[in-house]
């Protein structure tokens, strides 16, 4: 079974708790911090299209790109009167072809740390760069090394809703920093009746300094780190963090 097929089916429901107008809002400020006024923003890992909606919303016409075909299914049918600002393709990332440049580009929710090679982090960046216009802004969250090591780590959650039971089971590995997720679903058919699904997909922690040098190699240039959601420097204990590169300009 292709990763994140099953993953699709209950995403909104395990991110309910996730704010994307507030993180959209967020990226908004971050684009002025920076000067940059995009036209036309990629929305790269996508998922669900719940971030390219608010961007939408906000007045780009944005691109969203993510390799799960079930996950783009569920973000066309909530795209719904946004359908004429908001192109939905499906491709690897690590493979990114697009019809013609584009001015930002954006990817929130850890998709980076989904990328588990370096060479698949490389090839991501390369690809970013080549359609991202001279001068471009990329802003991109990572979930932290203290929160795949310790948060994640080698710990279990279980989420419990009325039609769904999830059993989310972590294996960390300190001299990979590579955190598999062993995900169990028993959906409720009625009665005592279930079905269960498995899912299986893992995660990769990055340093900044790895990040730099990976976006160095690409063409671009980091010119900011900051703690989730603000213009502050991360700390130790920092979950997430976020990362804004610039293209080279010719």
């Amino acid at each position: 079974m292709k990763p994140y097929s099953i993953f699709a089916k209950y995403y909104d429901l395990l991110t309910e708790d996730v704010d994307y107008a507030r993180r959209a809002e967020y990226l908004i400020s971050v684009f002025k911090h920076h000067q940059v006024e995009p036209k036309i923003v990629l929305d790269l890992a996508c998922g669900t299209g719940s971030l390219t909606i608010e961007l939408v919303k906000a007045g780009y016409d944005v691109i969203g790109v993510d390799r799960s075909e079930e996950m783009l299914a569920c973000a066309t049918q909530k795209t719904g009167l946004v359908t004429e600002k908001a192109m939905f393709i499906c491709q690897d990332i690590r493979k990114l072809d697009l019809y013609g440049t584009i001015d930002a580009v954006v990817c929130s929710l850890d998709g980076i740390n989904h990328l588990t090679n370096l060479s698949d982090v490389m090839a991501t960046f390369g690809r970013v760069s080549l359609f991202l216009i001279p001068g471009g802004i990329f802003i991109f969250d990572l979930n932290s090394p203290y929160k795949i090591s310790t948060v994640f780590g080698n710990n279990t959650f279980i989420y419990d809703y009325e039609d769904i039971y999830c059993i989310w089971q972590n294996s960390y590995n300190e001299k990979t920093a590579l955190c598999c997720f062993d995900m169990t679903f028993f959906e409720h058919q009625g009665g005592e009746s279930f079905i269960r699904y498995d899912e299986h997909f893992a995660e990769r922690a990055y340093t900044v300094r790895q990040i730099e040098n990976m976006l160095k190699k690409s063409g671009l240039q980091l010119v900011a780190v900051y703690d989730d959601l603000s213009f502050e420097n991360p700390a130790i204990t920092s979950e997430r963090i976020i990362i804004v590169a610039k293209k080279d300009k010719a």
